[in-house]
Parts: C-alpha cells; sequence; structure tokens
C-alpha cells in the first residue's frame, strides 16, 4: 500500500571547492536530503513531494528542475518574484569541513506564510515530515501557521515526523529554540532527536532520558540517533536497539541523520518492524558517510 510524503522546509544552493580556486554548484538541505532518501527508498507506489519556496531567479528554476529528475513532485512549491534561495559554501581545512550561510532574506523563509496554500497542501499528503531548521528559518507568526496545520494533520489521523535538529545560529535566543522545538514535537507523532543535541541543549543524561522527554510531549514514537552508538526506538510501545552499521571510511557525515530518517520512514512506513527499519535506516546512513556529498546516487544504497 502506497500513499504520499509531503517534506517541508529549505533546499539550499550548495557551493564546494572543485579545485584550483573554482567551485562546485549543488542542492541541499536537511528536509530536502530526507525527501531525495525517501524517493530512492520508497517504493513507486509511494509519492514524495517538496513544500517551500524559491525565487523566480534562474537559480531556482535550476532547483526545481533537479527535483523533478530525482522524482520529487514540486507542484506545491511556491515561486516569489524577486527572492532567491539560500546558498552556503563549504570550505575544507585540513580535513574539517566548515559552512558559511547567506539565507537571511531566502524565499523559503516565507513558505508558510500562505496559510490557505500550507493547508492544501498538507492536506494532500499522508506523512509529513519537518525539522527543527524549518521552524528556525521563520518569523514567529508563521511558525505558529505551521504548527497549527501539523496539529490539525495530527488530530486527523495523519503521520507527522520531525527531527528537531537543534542549530542555534538560526535562533534569537536558547529558551526559543527550545521552546519552539518543543511546541514542534507536540504536533508530531514520531519525532527522530539526534542524541548528541538532546544532550547538549536539553541537558539529557542518557537516550533513555531523550525517550522519556518526548514521550511526556505526548510522542506516542521515538526514534533516537546516537552515531556509532546506533539507534534507540520507542514505538507505540515496542522499545528496542539497532546497531550502528560499519561500512568502511567515514569520508562525509553531512547527511548522515537526514538519510537515516528517510530510511527509518521508507521502511516503517510500508510496514517493517520497528527493528528492520531502524537498521535499514542505519544501513542507509552508513553508505551515505562513505562518500562525499549530502545526496549520493540512489544506486549506492542498500536494498
Amino acid at each position: 500500500m502506497g500513499g504520499k510524503l509531503l517534506s517541508i522546509g529549505e533546499c539550499m544552493v550548495e557551493l564546494s571547492q572543485a579545485g584550483e580556486g573554482l567551485l562546485r554548484k549543488g542542492f541541499a538541505g536537511d528536509t530536502f536530503n530526507t525527501a531525495w532518501y525517501a524517493r530512492a527508498c520508497l517504493s513507486r507506489d509511494w509519492s514524495v513531494d517538496y513544500l517551500t519556496a524559491v525565487g523566480d531567479d534562474p537559480m531556482s528554476s535550476d532547483m526545481l528542475d533537479m527535483m523533478e529528475q530525482a522524482g520529487i513532485g514540486v507542484n506545491l512549491i511556491r515561486r516569489i518574484p524577486g527572492k532567491t534561495p539560500g546558498l552556503y559554501l563549504i570550505t575544507l581545512k585540513n580535513g574539517e569541513r566548515t559552512f558559511s550561510y547567506w539565507r537571511d532574506s531566502a524565499a523559503a523563509r516565507k513558505l508558510a506564510d500562505d496559510a490557505e496554500h500550507l493547508r492544501s497542501a498538507i492536506e494532500t499528503a499522508d506523512i509529513i515530515y519537518f525539522s527543527g531548521i524549518t521552524l528556525g528559518i521563520l518569523a514567529p507568526e508563521a511558525v505558529e501557521t505551521l504548527l497549527s496545520e501539523l496539529r490539525r494533520a495530527k488530530a486527523a489521523g495523519k503521520t507527522v515526523a520531525f527531527d528537531p535538529n537543534l542549530r542555534p545560529r538560526l535562533w534569537v535566543s536558547r529558551d526559543i529554540m527550545l521552546k519552539t522545538i518543543e511546541d514542534g514535537a507536540r504536533a508530531a507523532t514520531i519525532v527522530l532527536p539526534s542524541f548528541d543535541d538532546e544532550a547538549t541543549y536539553f541537558g539529557d543524561a542518557t537516550v533513555a532520558d531523550t525517550i522519556a522527554r518526548y514521550h511526556g510531549l505526548g510522542v506516542t514514537d521515538v526514534v533516537v540517533k546516537n552515531g556509532a552508538e546506533g539507534a534507540t526506538f520507542s514505538l507505540s510501545g515496542v522499545t528496542g536497539h539497532a546497531p550502528a552499521v560499519t561500512t568502511g571510511k567515514v569520508v562525509d557525515t553531512t547527511s548522515a541523520g537526514d538519510s537515516f530518517n528517510a530510511g527509518f520512514l521508507s521502511k516503517y512506513l510500508s510496514g517493517a518492524t520497528p527493528h528492520e527499519a531502524a537498521a535499514y535506516g542505519a544501513a542507509v546512513a552508513a553508505t551515505v558517510i562513505g562518500h562525499h556529498g549530502a545526496l549520493i546516487s540512489p544506486e549506492l544504497l542498500p536494498g
């Protein structure tokens, strides 16, 4: 049985070093990365759409073309005259990656400004996916618009998946970030946090603490990613752990969590057991971090 997954957030222009002073252009962003890998992992009786806002410039057109070529639906993406996508630059020094961002006036910041469009888009989906970055780029009133529609979707029985993906640079203050992340979790049916973020910003001492805290916010299903320690899940009363998968040298961890989420959701929502879904998510993430870039060829992913 298929369905429709709708991922909501920001896709950015990615510039990376190509040698001899040249830069390579790509497109990536946390919720888009998950949409990309979900499309690769889900069967063809599923559709995957992306919801954001882009400009009317050539770069935005290139971005939409890339999405369509990947099999990701773009009909719900709003184009805003005079706007452009956000951009980030990856710099490598002694093997370490640093990121510089230009996104303050990005079109994606207006993705929830049209409440009627947002509601109709969400109503078309069976599964809605968003992240803390989705919330972090929006104005406060737009955050409430989005969360209101997600709460409505949850009440209607839809699956709402949320990766807290805490990024302090997007927020006015730590307190606002933590409160908004909790509000995002309350609007979700399944939360997929990373333990290092939860320990750093919420002060959780153990993975069990993270799971208990999200259950306390009314979240039914929680899957905690913990890097080399694997993933621990508590799904509708079923608890367990899936170890991380070791496939060789770690090349680039940029999209590890995003790809895990896609792998996990693709299997869990298609009827796999919690352990099978978590194990597949770990296998997808292990493959992705063995290659350069946020997005790798679907042909490289485990079957």
